[in-house]
């Protein structure tokens, strides 16, 4: 195709003009953006303030902040496309196009962000709890359009994605505010039962963390190869539940040995015929 000879002049006119025409209005998006950006960044923080001062979650609190950001840049977006030359009616079109277009590809994002609906409406976890989930345990930190973020006893940040989070077994560790501590303790076939009993419950019963009001049960559970294994079970506050686990199983061995009571280990008897 012959496009004929190169017309500097014509091109410098052609250019002037796109400039005269389309400089102002391209101008004027940019600016458009920069303050609207400012402004929405304005605007979340004094919503982010006003949710504080409120009595709301604080789950709901953040999330509610992200979907405002959100919704008020696809509102810039638009005013921008506008200033441009773009009726609103394409506007609107071509943002819808690209809904669509974006949905198709971003389907886990979209399951994502209905999961974190759901999490926020029927509420099996708020931040602060101790939640185990998708093999992780962790301290709930902040929930996302998209993703819920934990902090392990280690101090990993794990980031799970709401839509997966939602659709799985999620187990509150901290939902209520005491927890039953088990302990597993064997004694020897020649131990008195009734006398190591004695022994755990008076033990357990000086803790001050143990709560007195359920008491300490001990209970023989299996008759094993080597031991008398016995269940030790006591009710403590939540936020005491590990302490008491590795404490408890000390002071248990301690007493134990201080009452002359063996606490076998695996063995086995062989009998030799002639």
């Amino acid at each position: 195709m012959n496009f004929g000879p190169f017309d500097p002049q014509k091109f410098n006119d052609i250019l002037l003009e796109f400039i005269v025409v389309f400089g102002p209005k391209l101008l004027g998006a940019i600016l458009i953006f920069i303050i609207g950006s400012y402004l929405i960044t304005v605007a979340s923080n004094l919503i982010k303030k006003a949710l504080n001062k409120g009595s709301f979650d604080p789950s709901l609190k953040s999330f509610l902040t992200s979907l405002t950001r959100f919704a008020l840049f696809i509102m810039l977006f638009i005013t921008v496309l506008n200033t441009v030359g773009v009726p609103m009616g394409s506007a609107l079109t071509i943002l819808g196009a690209a809904g669509l277009a974006i949905g198709l590809a971003l389907q886990g994002s979209l399951s994502n962000f209905a999961g974190g609906v759901l999490i926020l409406a029927f509420k099996p976890f708020r931040i602060g709890d101790v939640i185990e989930a998708q093999n992780e345990i962790g301290t709930v930190q902040k929930i996302d359009i998209l993703h819920t973020r934990l902090f392990t006893a280690d101090n990993r940040e794990v980031i799970m994605p709401n839509g997966a989070l939602a659709n799985s077994n999620i187990i509150n560790i901290t939902a209520n505010p005491t927890r039953r501590v088990a302990l597993a303790v064997g004694i020897s076939y020649d131990s008195d039962i009734k006398l190591a009993r004695k022994v755990i419950v008076d033990t357990l019963s000086k803790d001050s963390r143990v709560l007195k009001e359920e008491g300490v049960q001990v209970v023989l559970t299996e008759l094993a190869d080597s031991s008398l294994n016995l269940s030790v079970r006591v009710w403590v506050k939540a936020e005491d539940f590990w302490d008491m686990t590795f404490e408890g199983l000390e002071n248990i061995k301690e007493a134990l040995d201080a009452a002359s009571i063996e606490i076998p280990f695996p063995q086995r008897d062989m009998h030799m015929k002639q």
